[in-house]
């Protein structure tokens, strides 16, 4: 019996191609460029879009096998003619498809530069700091909203957002370098790496005086009460390291002995909110945050803000009354100081089962810095030098709603009343 001969089958060569589509957006176009490659069995081994100023940039890799790839691009061209925009086809061999594929695995992280406005010259200063660190930018959007010019508003806000690829020689430094260049060039930077929990906070906890509000209301406590001097008096002494918080808190809540509570209740009612607090509060109610106010100050007053916004958890010291109605210069129960911040934190994450990589701490004393060391994120706002220097991002340009884009939202996430 004649044996018969096997044929060997050799598998079909294929080609990857990088298109790079650019011109004036319009709808359907994606869907144009995919109908081809769909013809001809096209596997899309990466994709990526962006837009601006309706002005489209689409880039697309491809693996086609070689019979096929001069017809699709022949009808791609084609296409391209009839839609208007510039087609390219870049050859991209496996070896440099390989290598792009490893370099996947490094390290992601986000930096988010924010300020009043950002130049040329503030985004030259940071993506050579990017170059310099040897990370290597993936993808820029902005995300804040789009600025009139012949419309201008005040309180403007801008935020542009890098996802870079990398690990930097050493983050202590990238940080120094990045506190320097915000200070030079009047704009904030939060670097973050980039996984799942920054993009699953659930819990975020307040300062209260200075950061909520744009006063200190002990000190406005004294001035009503005519002691405003003997009280700046101690505050000085505390902040030299002569006393400690416990001792100042003490001596201060004597001086305030008398007191009538409808004082308490005139300034209350007229508290000086920080810029983009109202916003910054609808939209962490809105999309299912838990916050706290964890304060050195008072409960009279943190209560007052928890009923405004609806805020979940008022942790601050209690002031004694009489039963006229006066302070009696004494308080009530454990005074919240910085150690109490941070428990108070680590408490309410396990009350409501958040892992601590999910919360935020946002403060301006060095009393807050426990908080913020503790808290997945913690944001010096508005902060002295000594509590910017030791926190890991910090806020000084614009209102307490940039918060928001350090979160990673959007201006075009939020709804009319969120962008106020």
């Amino acid at each position: 019996m004649e044996q018969q001969q096997k044929t060997e089958i050799t598998p079909t060569e294929e080609e990857l191609i990088l298109l790079r589509i650019t011109g004036v957006d319009r709808p359907g176009l994606t869907a144009s460029i995919m109908e081809i490659l769909s013809k001809y069995d096209a596997h899309i081994q990466d994709i990526g879009q962006a837009d601006i100023h309706s002005t489209l940039s689409l880039g697309i890799l491809i693996r086609v096998e070689e019979d096929n790839s001069g017809h699709a691009m022949k009808e791609l061209l084609f296409k391209a003619s009839e839609l208007g925009v510039n087609i390219q086809f870049y050859p991209v061999t496996m070896e440099e498809y390989e290598d792009w594929v490893s370099r996947q695995g490094k390290n992601r992280h986000i930096l988010t530069v924010l300020g009043r406005r950002l130049e040329a010259r503030q985004i030259e200063a940071v993506t050579k700091l990017i170059a310099e660190e040897g990370l290597n930018i993936d993808a820029i959007q902005r995300m804040s909203g789009r600025a009139s010019i012949q419309h201008p508003v005040e309180k403007t806000r801008a935020c542009i957002e890098f996802s870079v690829r990398g690990t930097p020689a050493n983050k202590g430094e990238l940080h120094r370098k990045l506190l320097q260049m915000s200070s030079q060039l009047a704009i904030d930077c939060s670097f973050q790496t980039d996984n799942m929990y920054r993009r699953m906070r659930r819990l975020i906890c307040f300062d209260m005086d200075s950061t909520l509000i744009q006063a200190e209301v002990i000190d406005e406590l004294a001035r009503k009460h005519g002691v405003y001097d003997e009280v700046a008096a101690i505050t000085a002494s505390a902040m030299r390291g002569e006393i400690d918080f416990k001792e100042s808190f003490t001596r201060r809540c004597k001086l305030l002995k008398g007191l009538d509570v409808s004082v308490m209740r005139d300034i209350a009612e007229n508290l000086p909110f920080t810029e983009g607090v109202d916003r910054l509060m609808y939209v962490l109610k809105k999309y299912g945050y838990k916050i706290a106010i964890l304060s050195g100050g008072f409960t009279f007053f943190g209560e007052y803000i928890q009923k405004k916004y609806g805020i979940d958890y008022v942790y601050a010291n209690e002031l004694e009354i009489d039963e006229d109605g006066k302070l009696t210069g004494n308080y009530v129960g454990e005074i919240v100081d910085g150690k109490r911040k941070a428990e108070l934190l680590r408490l309410i994450a396990q009350v409501e089962k958040v892992d601590l990589q999910q919360t935020i701490a946002v403060g301006d004393g060095a009393n807050d810095l426990p908080m913020l060391s503790e808290a997945g994120l913690g944001i010096a706002f508005h902060a002295k030098p000594r509590v910017v220097a030791n926190a890991r991002q910090s806020i000084n340009t614009i209102g307490l709603d940039g918060v928001l884009y350090f979160l990673g939202f959007k201006d075009s996430y939020l709804d009319e009343r969120g962008r106020e």
